[in-house]
């Protein structure tokens, strides 16, 4: 496979980063084996969850290389990422096929996840969006730790277990 020659493995452990806030970065990774959450600060620094990265989607520091990252990814259990450059990678789109469709789709996922949690965290309550979560995270539910799936959700801990129990009595 073409794509496979231009990667190396990057072997995280659980609480290691494939990228802090303000790390300007030239790469780009696809998880092969894990679990990371991408995560900002918020004014009064607390740490806000947007996003979990699981087995097969890409990890992108910036849409441009070599800009500083807004975010942190941090590995959430031991992680294998394969990892390019992410301007090579980029000078094969539309060149290459097989680079463009796992481009394509990768950017298609993330955008279609970011604008349900975005119309989830403004319309929804507890109990939808932890069913909005089950949907496009399947099998995250007990591979995260709750606290950090009830901070993405935009909801405490506890709100979580409510919802968590009343969704579970619905089925």
């Amino acid at each position: 496979m073409f794509v496979d020659s231009l990667h190396t493995i990057l072997l995280l452990e659980k609480g290691g980063f494939f990228l802090k806030h303000g790390q300007r970065s030239s790469r780009i990774g696809r998880v092969e084996k894990g679990v990371l959450r991408g995560y900002i600060l918020d004014a009064d620094g607390n740490e806000v969850t947007t996003h979990f990265y699981q087995e097969q989607d890409m990890l992108f520091g910036n849409f441009i290389p070599n800009v500083a990252s807004s975010q942190n990814m941090q590995a959430l259990e031991k992680c294998e990422i394969s990892t390019a450059d992410f301007s090579e990678i980029m000078s094969y789109v539309n060149k290459h096929s097989e680079i463009t469709e796992i481009i394509n789709k990768a950017f298609h996922k993330l955008n279609t996840q970011l604008q349900s949690r975005l119309v989830a965290l403004a319309n929804l309550g507890s109990t939808e969006k932890y069913k909005l979560f089950l949907e496009e995270y399947p099998g995250l539910i007990n591979r995260v730790p709750h606290y950090y799936i009830a901070n993405f959700l935009g909801i405490t801990p506890t709100q979580l277990s409510r919802a968590r129990k009343k969704f579970s009595q619905q089925m």
